[in-house]
């Protein structure tokens, strides 16, 4: 009898652990992957869409067209899970699975910061990149905060990558001259794990006029003073304010009672969760790395390689790294990378590659395999 193994959420984790038992045990599992969603989006590919780069059908892959054996997409919402038994329930029906991953992400909290909703601004989500692009073209002059409401946050090098497009897409329009735009990051660099890629960054801050605001987050907006009320009490005044949003686990993860502290607890070497069987990956953990595609991707990797293993009864595999590769936009179609690694050294390192049209190639080609990787056909 196969081993049933459910598989909640369908982003970077689930893909890429879902393909990975497709291709080492399809006749010994079934693996069933469910998502609300009816196609997966790379997060990247939100900037395309903000700056009218490409359109939202041309970035989209279909979930109904994943071609893996021995799996099965099913597109629900899933309004309980207990841990304990491993049953999930989704709005079409019950699940019981022999083995269980958590891999629904990060949820935002807009209405956790006041007056964001009223004021404010988002690039996160594929809603507000869209509502961004329709808003930029008449945004002619003023200033600009692209500022972090709270911590942890998706893809640390993201608003960064936001001002340094936003420049290229203003300068473009002849309209860079008349506004000003700051950085507000909880850190004293841009990428705290890769000194070299923070300061490829500030250079870039430098050369462009973009004002680095290091050691704040947003902590409310003003909306009749147009003001963002940062955490040592001080203030800047905005025209347009893009925040990051305060981030928390999906409402159905906290009711579960997986999550202590705000996120799901796991065991870094295999992911495992405290109730037998369960495991967590990406976003919705407290996993000591970033919340970002790749480290997802890569944590969805170690799991397979740990179910694998104790399906065919072979040797324990090797621990998750926390190692992953991240792509950073810094306009003039030039990409950077840091390879960073936050486990198996003695503390995270991050070597960087510096911008250039060729890592921007691989960037293209990297998203290419994905595609194919986890979709098949």
């Amino acid at each position: 009898m196969s081993t049933h193994i459910v598989i909640l959420g369908a982003g970077f984790g689930g893909l890429e652990l879902s393909s990975r038992l497709s291709s080492a045990l399809a006749d010994d599992v079934r693996v069933t992957l469910i998502d609300k969603n009816e196609a997966f989006v790379f997060g990247f590919s939100k900037f395309d869409l903000m700056f009218g780069r490409e359109g939202l059908e041309e970035m989209r892959s279909y979930y109904r067209d994943i071609i893996k054996p021995g799996v099965e997409f099913r597109r629900e919402l899933v309004v309980s899970i207990d841990p304990g038994t491993r049953a999930v329930e989704t709005d079409r029906g019950t699940y019981e699975a022999d083995i269980l991953v958590v891999a629904l992400g990060a949820d935002y909290n807009f209405s956790a910061t006041p007056g964001f909703v009223e004021s404010g601004q988002e690039f996160y989500s594929i809603d507000g990149a869209l509502r961004l692009r329709e808003l930029l073209p008449s945004f002619t002059s003023g200033a600009v905060i692209i500022g972090v409401l709270g911590e942890p946050f998706k893809c640390p090098p993201a608003p960064s990558e936001a001002a340094m497009l936003l420049d290229e897409w203003l300068t473009s329009r002849d309209v860079r001259s008349a506004v000003q735009i700051s950085v507000v990051l909880p850190w004293d660099m841009p990428i705290p794990v890769s000194a070299s890629a923070s300061q490829a960054i500030l250079d870039r801050f430098a050369e462009r006029r973009i004002t680095f605001v290091p050691n704040q987050v947003v902590t409310g907006l003003d909306p009749a003073k147009n003001v963002a009320l940062l955490r040592d009490g001080t203030h800047l005044a905005y025209d347009l304010f893009l925040g990051v949003p305060v981030h928390r686990v999906p409402a159905v993860v906290e009711a579960s009672g997986l999550a202590v502290d705000g996120w799901i607890p796991v065991d870094r070497g295999n992911l495992a969760t405290r109730f037998r069987d369960v495991y967590a990956i990406g976003d919705v953990t407290s996993a000591p790395v970033p919340k970002a595609g790749m480290f997802a991707e890569s944590a969805g990797r170690a799991v397979a390689e740990h179910l694998i293993a104790q399906i065919r009864d072979g040797v324990s595999p090797a621990p998750f790294d926390g190692a992953a590769a991240c792509y950073i936009e810094f306009g003039d179609h030039k990409v950077g990378r840091v390879d960073a690694d936050f486990l198996t050294g003695p503390s995270p390192t991050g070597p960087f590659t510096a911008p250039s049209l060729e890592t921007a190639q691989e960037k293209k080609a990297h998203a290419a395999t994905r595609r194919q990787r986890w979709f098949g056909g």
